[in-house]
């Protein structure tokens, strides 16, 4: 039989007693936790004295943000741009051969690229020359056309300037030279536009549907991009005239939510974590004060001003819509690979997935008819619909104006 110190005892006993009557502590002093409090060390056991430190619940107040005001300008795409989809599709299905000539508008380069910035360096890499720039051009728009006539084994230095408000920030303004070595040229055989095409795609029978399927999907994603360029402004001008206050560990438990996100994405990359700040020549102290931080309080602070709208507003989902949007993430989920049958933990682990995901459908939900409010407000819409709303529920009449806004041009 082991013999167990007084003190031993006593740590105990505080464990015990804490863990049943914290949160009766909270509720008698009326306190509302932000995240999970902190017991001090207790230096004299006899007089027994408690000393937590609790992290507070934030608190927003988003001053009038019901006058704010802001025009839904987006524009349906062009046939150019459907057209523009079609031959990317087309060039997905195409062919290639290897030719020892120079390069061309329309061909595939294998080249590497080699910088002093360590962030342009690749190896091994394949790019299509187009005639025309994307904005989605690696390492920047109009890259590939600085490699025509150039044959293999040969190689050019490429100079550029970053516009100052570059999407990454190490690359900001900054002046570099590019070394691009040509490994090989392949020329690109495209395949005729029509049925039998068509039928490869998968996304329809013949061209006149294939046209519909990528007409609608470019469409998608031209009001998506729109939107998400939209709500950000709407938000930060929400962030202006709003106070929004929250504990220092609830900034942490974002700053863990961010590393956690980059770290999976990295795995995909078979990267980890230390591996990328040694690529990026710095430390995880360094990049989480410069990269991580910024992106960490400018999710939560969204995150926080839409709950506030949501409680504001009372925008509630019924159980229809959330079977729906729980029902297209599985499905969505299993498109990409996941065994919902092969869980580990049994039922239990079964049951434990389908409890987060009903949460994170709940809260997507939420987050949608939350933007739909917005816009409605913004555009000077929202009392129409909360007249609408007194003959029916509100958040079904916000939703109807949703679609019926849908694809048209706001002043």
């Amino acid at each position: 039989m082991r013999s167990v110190g007084e003190s031993a005892i006593k740590e105990q006993a505080i464990d015990i007693f804490v863990d049943a009557e914290y949160s009766n502590i909270l509720n008698e002093a009326g306190i509302k936790p932000g995240a999970a409090g902190t017991l001090d060390p207790v230096e004299d056991f006899d007089q027994s004295k408690f000393v937590f430190n609790v992290p507070l619940a934030p608190e927003v107040d988003l001053g009038n943000y019901q006058n704010l005001r802001q025009a839904y300008k987006w524009v349906a795409p062009s046939q150019k741009e459907v057209d523009t989809a079609i031959e990317d599709l087309r060039t997905m299905y195409a062919t290639t051969e290897t030719v020892d000539r120079a390069v061309q508008v329309g061909d595939y380069v294998l080249l590497d690229a080699k910088s002093d910035t360590e962030t342009l360096n690749r190896t091994g890499f394949a790019t299509f020359i187009r005639k025309e720039p994307r904005d989605s051009e690696w390492p920047f728009p109009g890259f590939g056309k600085e490699l025509v006539g150039l044959k293999p084994t040969e190689n050019k230095i490429v100079k550029h300037k970053y516009a100052s408000d570059w999407e990454i920030e190490e690359l900001q303004g900054k002046k570099v030279e590019i070394e691009a070595n040509v490994k090989t040229v392949r020329s690109v055989i495209l395949p005729d536009l029509d049925d039998e095409f068509a039928g490869k795609t998968g996304l329809g029978d013949n061209m006149e549907a294939l046209r519909s399927a990528v007409a609608k999907d470019v469409e998608s994603r031209s009001q998506a991009d729109f939107d998400d360029k939209y709500f950000e402004e709407l938000i930060e001008k929400i962030k202006k005239s709003a106070s929004i206050k929250y504990a220092p560990q609830t900034l942490d438990h974002e700053v863990q939510h961010v590393l956690e996100d980059l770290g999976q994405r990295l795995a995909q990359q078979n990267m980890d974590l230390e591996a990328y700040f040694k690529v990026r020549n710095t430390t995880r102290e360094k990049f989480i004060e410069s990269d991580v931080l910024p992106v960490a309080r400018k999710r939560l602070e969204r995150s926080l001003i839409m709950e506030e709208i949501v409680r504001r507003e009372k925008i509630e989902i019924d159980n229809g819509s959330l079977d729906a949007e729980f029902n297209a993430t599985v499905s969505t989920l299993s498109m990409q690979g996941v065994d919902f049958n092969n869980i580990r933990g049994g039922n239990q682990g079964k049951k434990r997935v389908a409890e987060a995901l009903a949460v994170e459908s709940a809260n997507r939900l939420l987050t949608k008819r939350a933007l739909e409010v917005l816009k409605l407000i913004a555009t000077g819409e929202y009392q129409k619909v909360r007249d609408k709303g007194s003959n029916q529920k509100t958040d079904e009449a916000i939703s109807e104006a949703g679609s019926e806004d849908k694809g048209e041009a706001k002043e």
